[in-house]
């Protein structure tokens, strides 16, 4: 229940309750990494210093990272390893959404469902160009995320949208940029129509807002707007939490286990585990335990 945002709002409750603080419009310029190729903390855009009492950790995109360290290349041999390590891998395509709210006033929603992959042609690769389109309307799950009488809709490309053609020359200005969105995004438009085919007729004035590569990019500091890394199944592996650089750690989407809200908390369970003493762990399991939120039952050894 509360959409997105509920889970932002339980990872900020959880940080807080344990002395963490929340920085916003806190740009970082880059890490600071000693001569001993150790992270020592980040530098802010308005040069003021943050240091780390145990380690550095960015949940940034890979390239992202890599231009946080290229300033410490001429000292850290750890940091050349690292950026050079990202100039090496691939991002993937990026993506395009439909944001919507639409009416709901004698639409039938029995048939409907919250999240849905719409694949236009099973002839063509799953991640071939727009091949394949998630639609969600969270709304169904949750009536509390749109006003009564209407629903919230969100489509997009999964990592399937080129990036470059947003940035040739073909587009000069915003009134092309636009014309390009409208064309590219008139395939998300086609997947909504197969389950709510006057969707276009629903749509409430000023709820309807489409979002490009360009998006991604400037609002999330994407680079290339990236889904994230293309990282093959089954011929590379997703690096884990540790770097070529003491007391660095990574997570998010260009770590082990993934791309997915799910892999990217599992990712930051693994840097936290990564940083913790085994003290602290039995602490937060007996912490658990005595709370009633872990069952140790099973996991327990047989007693002699």
């Amino acid at each position: 229940k509360g959409g997105g945002r509920a889970i932002v709002d339980a990872l900020v409750r959880g940080l807080e309750k344990n002395g963490g603080q929340i920085r916003l419009k806190s740009h970082v310029d880059h890490i600071i990494v000693d001569d001993g190729n150790r992270a020592r903390g980040v530098v802010l855009s308005n040069g003021e210093k943050i240091f780390a009492s145990k380690a550095v950790v960015s949940n940034a995109p890979l390239w992202n990272t890599a231009d946080l360290l290229r300033s410490q290349t001429t000292h850290s041999k750890g940091a050349r390893e690292f950026t050079s390590y990202a100039d090496s891998i691939a991002p993937t395509n990026s993506i395009s959404h439909l944001h919507l709210g639409i009416s709901a006033e004698g639409l039938d929603t029995s048939g409907l469902e919250p999240h849905q992959v719409v694949v236009q042609d099973w002839d063509r690769p799953i991640d071939a160009e727009r091949n394949l389109i998630v639609v969600s309307i969270p709304s169904l799950l949750d009536p509390s995320l749109a006003p009564e009488g209407h629903h919230v809709v969100h489509a997009y490309l999964a990592g399937n949208e080129p990036y470059d053609i947003y940035t040739s020359p073909n587009v000069k200005d915003k009134a092309s940029y636009e014309r390009l969105k409208e064309e590219r995004s008139a395939v998300l438009w086609e997947a909504l129509e197969k389950s709510i085919p006057d969707i276009k007729q629903r749509v409430i004035k000023g709820a309807n807002m489409t979002a490009s590569p360009l998006t991604h990019e400037r609002f999330l500091r994407r680079h290339k707007g990236a889904y994230g890394p293309n990282i093959p199944a089954g011929k590379e592996s997703f690096p884990g939490a540790k770097t070529q650089i003491e007391g660095f750690l990574r997570c998010g989407d260009s770590c082990f286990p993934g791309v997915g809200v799910p892999a990217v908390a599992a990712s930051g369970i693994n840097a936290a585990n990564s940083i913790a003493s085994i003290d602290e762990h039995l602490q937060l399991l007996s912490d658990l335990r005595d709370s009633g939120l872990y069952d140790d039952t099973l996991t327990k050894p047989a007693s002699a």
